[in-house]
């Protein structure tokens, strides 16, 4: 047996605005909207990855989604533009990531991270 992919599935209300958001945020594009349940993408290949955690790091609670992005800077920039709701600043932590966290339409908490050069 081979994972070929795992996929986060959210809760919502509704769904379409949710989408909006991480579309806006992250430059997603739609790949199925079934109205019950959209689906988005960003293209490109991914390794499987399941992370369990006690506490998120640094003293934080453990985040509902880590999502890496290639320029952590400009995506933070665009979280500022938007005014979301940033619950933890922009930080290089000891072990080698750069991050910071949002909270989404519904609550749930975002690490946006980069691996520090």
């Amino acid at each position: 047996m081979a994972i070929l992919r795992i996929v986060a599935d959210l809760e919502t209300p509704d769904p379409q605005a949710t989408a909006d958001w991480y579309a806006a945020l992250f430059g997603m594009e739609v790949l199925m909207d079934q109205g019950f349940i959209v689906t988005l993408g960003a293209g490109g290949t991914a390794p499987i990855q399941l992370s369990l955690a006690s506490e998120g790091g640094a003293g934080t609670p453990v985040p509902h989604l880590s999502i890496e992005v290639d320029d952590l800077d400009d995506t933070h920039a665009r979280a500022m533009m938007l005014r979301l709701d940033e619950v933890y600043p922009l930080t290089t932590e000891p072990w080698g990531v750069r991050r910071f966290f949002l909270r989404d339409p519904q609550g749930r908490i975002l690490n946006i991270l980069s691996h520090a050069d």
